[in-house]
């Protein structure tokens, strides 16, 4: 996150304890929450007045911590603090000029201070939740051993195609292509395929890669779906024997003809504890985490009961721009 971002998130507490503070002398603020490393008299001293306004040492010592170590590396120098220090005069006044002209009430200003609270809420709901490598190795073999069936590769196989509109010609460019160099067939993929990107791709490309389609499964298989190969031309990849070699045949796809190489192979391949292990782990910890973020809003849900008028909802009409409509 860039620096300037950082600063806007980690004052709008500092803003709203300064706003609260308006007309109180500095030694009147709260500080009995000191910044990490300061006492509260330090983390109360005033660094700067901006008006009515004070930012103090703890205020400065809060957006540096909320940055990440690499963004306050750049603050070492004496001159760069300096320059800290007028992002965050900066931020207030434009944050105060903001709210004298009623911007925090714009309803989509509103919905967006919510986001932030709430992931600052989630944020607590972590708070004991263990990271990958503190999931106990049990749970990590348990959960493997019970879907083993997810960590079974399928085979794999990069597809490349000449897409024509009309089937003659697209005869013609298939049994050129049957005989045809890896050269050769990037020419035909440029001089002969309706498909506009892979003609521009293929002047620039390597030629055994021109009119790539990306990688497919076999099909049926849910994760071998790819948005640019219609399902015709999916099982067709899988009649090709060898590798370099293109299909015999024309495949109709969405009122195209395609004609079909495969350019690569992955074999079928299942993958061992070791290493399934640390995308194990993840997906547990990121489990328990969103485990606690429901079990909060459950909670909140309970304490405050939601009402949904659904007529309402219903009458509800989204309009889309006339570029953006469907049929």
């Amino acid at each position: 996150m860039r620096p300037s971002a950082c600063l806007f998130f980690a004052l709008a507490a500092a803003t709203v304890a300064c706003s609260r503070g308006k007309n109180a002398r500095p030694e009147q603020r709260d500080t009995s929450k000191a910044a990490s490393g300061l006492t509260s008299e330090q983390s109360g001293q005033v660094l700067a007045r901006v008006g009515e306004r004070v930012i103090t040492v703890g205020d400065y010592v809060a957006a540096v911590q909320h940055m990440d170590q690499f963004d306050r590396m750049r603050y070492q120098a004496p001159e760069r603090r300096q320059e800290l220090l007028g992002e965050m005069i900066d931020v207030m006044l434009l944050a105060d000029e903001a709210r004298e002209k009623g911007y925090d009430k714009d309803p989509m200003t509103q919905q967006e201070i919510r986001e932030i609270l709430r992931d600052a809420m989630l944020k607590t709901a972590h708070d004991g939740v263990p990271g990958p490598s503190a999931i106990p190795d049990d749970e990590v073999h348990t959960y493997y051993d019970a879907h083993k069936a997810d960590f079974r590769d399928p085979e794999r196989r990069r597809l490349s195609a000449i897409v024509m509109t009309g089937e003659p010609p697209a005869a013609a460019v298939l049994e050129a292509a049957k005989k045809a160099s890896p050269t050769e067939w990037g020419d035909l993929v440029r001089t002969k395929s309706s498909d506009t990107q892979a003609k521009v791709n293929a002047k620039s490309g390597p030629a055994d890669l021109a009119g790539d389609l990306g990688f497919v499964s076999p099909p049926g298989d849910p994760r071998g779906v790819n948005a640019r190969v219609p399902e015709e031309v999916r099982s067709a990849g899988f009649e090709i024997p060898n590798v370099g070699d293109v299909l015999p045949r024309l495949v109709k796809a969405k009122g195209r003809y395609y004609v079909v190489k495969l350019t690569s192979r992955t074999e079928a391949h299942e993958r061992t504890f070791e290493e399934a292990e640390r995308p194990v782990r993840v997906k547990l910890a990121q489990d328990k985490m969103r485990a606690k973020e429901e079990a909060l809003v459950d909670e909140l849900r309970r304490k405050y009961p939601v009402q949904i008028d659904e007529a309402a909802l219903g009458e509800v009409r989204v309009d889309l721009p006339a570029s953006d409509a469907g049929p």
